[in-house]
């Protein structure tokens, strides 16, 4: 019984405190207006996208870059072999405006990521002040780019990044991509990110990174994690450690991307870096045994209760208050970031789901099995240089 009540006021405790510091985290999240200028609004800025096979997403992509607010800008790309239609796609485009510029295509070294090699050479032959790494099935309003501009500045910082609002449509993608935001707003706190340059309080999304050409430079480009499936983790840690200062902004107005379609692609888009993201098994089990107590735990809990029709005054009502803290904090980033607000609902299925990829994660990693369109991480020069994607 003892037992019983100190894992329900741990999960109280542990469940007030995310709400606690999702509130204060928000708080600093700050959402630029769409017609947000910088002081600059001239500045060259440098679009880099990689791409493999993304014949349905190159020409929305790209289009919606080239229709942007800030005009002095180049839309680079970088072709990784594909075997679609992406190529005379990307022909076309080029036709069409003078901005889009093809990065010619090299075989992958070995060591490399796909992903990171793409990307380091468009960093390298970037002519923009500022470089804006981001994927082709990310969709820009007309003022992200100067809005996302405009926060640099007003952040002084070097580098910023954002999470687009992430468009779901099956039942696995509501439950399991609103994680992301719960797990960076609860455990992140922003303040600390804001006065030191540790690399650890840094963070940051692959789809859209936004980063000075001198910072970018000085921090090794992505030559500094050529091996990673991370860039949204590694690139903001590299910049600090180059002494520079990195950033995050509410981008949820003016970026949108559908990361996944159907609960296959979820788990295995999820499952290539869920781990790398965490850095450490230490950390996985702490977060796994912290999820399970705080915010598994009570639901089990009343569950029991209910099958077998007996509820424990005191302990329910602690179980009772810490469902509802967790659904008030899901149910604010519901609202905030325009997710499923029924899917809140399900809080501990979306935690299991998660945790479960994590460790599955964790085991391609250390089996040297963790894939992601067509290459094994750390594939070996013969695969690389067959031309398949990272």
């Amino acid at each position: 019984m003892t037992i019983v009540y100190g894992l329900l006021v741990a999960a109280l405790i542990i469940s007030a405190g995310a709400l606690i510091m999702t509130i204060w985290n928000l708080a600093l999240y700050h959402r630029p207006k769409p017609d947000a200028t910088p002081s600059n609004p001239n500045g060259r800025v440098s679009v880099c996208i990689p791409v493999r096979n993304e014949e349905k997403n190159l020409r929305p992509c790209v289009e919606a870059i080239l229709a942007s607010t800030h005009r002095n800008l180049e839309v680079l790309v970088y072709d990784d072999h594909s075997t679609d239609a992406t190529p005379r796609l990307l022909d076309a485009l080029m036709e069409q405006d003078d901005r889009v510029r093809r990065v010619p295509t090299q075989p992958l070294p070995a060591g490399w990521n796909g992903k990171q090699f793409g990307c380091d050479q468009m960093g390298k032959v970037a002519s923009g002040d500022w470089l804006i790494f981001t994927d082709a099935d990310v969709r820009f309003e007309p003022g992200a780019i100067s809005a996302a501009l405009s926060e640099a500045e007003r952040l002084d910082a070097a580098m910023v990044s954002t999470f687009p609002r992430q468009i779901t449509g099956s039942l696995s993608e509501k439950l399991i991509l609103p994680m992301i935001m719960f797990i960076l707003l609860s455990y992140l706190p922003m303040i600390r990110m804001r006065r030191t340059l540790d690399p650890s309080a840094s963070a940051g999304c692959g789809q859209f990174l936004m980063v000075t050409r001198d910072a970018y430079r000085k921090a090794g480009g992505h030559a500094a994690f050529r091996d990673s499936m991370h860039d949204g983790i590694k690139l903001p840690r590299e910049v600090r450690k180059a002494g520079y200062k990195s950033d995050l902004f509410d981008g949820t107005d003016l970026l949108r991307v559908r990361m996944y379609e159907g609960f296959r692609a979820t788990w295995r888009g999820f499952a290539k870096n869920a781990y790398e993201g965490l850095g450490s098994v230490g950390l996985l089990i702490f977060l796994t045994l912290l999820h399970a107590v705080g915010h598994i735990w009570p639901w089990a809990f009343l569950v029991a209760c209910a099958v077998r029709g007996e509820w424990w005054g005191l302990a329910t009502t602690f179980a009772a208050s810490a469902i509802a803290i967790q659904l008030a904090q899901r149910a604010i980033l519901a609202r905030t970031f325009a997710q499923s607000m029924p899917a809140v609902l399900l809080h501990p299925v979306s935690l299991i789901l998660m945790t479960l990829i994590q460790w599955h994660s964790f085991w391609l990693h250390v089996t040297g099995r963790r894939r992601w369109r067509g290459r094994t991480q750390l594939a070996g020069k013969a695969d690389a240089l067959a031309g398949h994607e990272g």
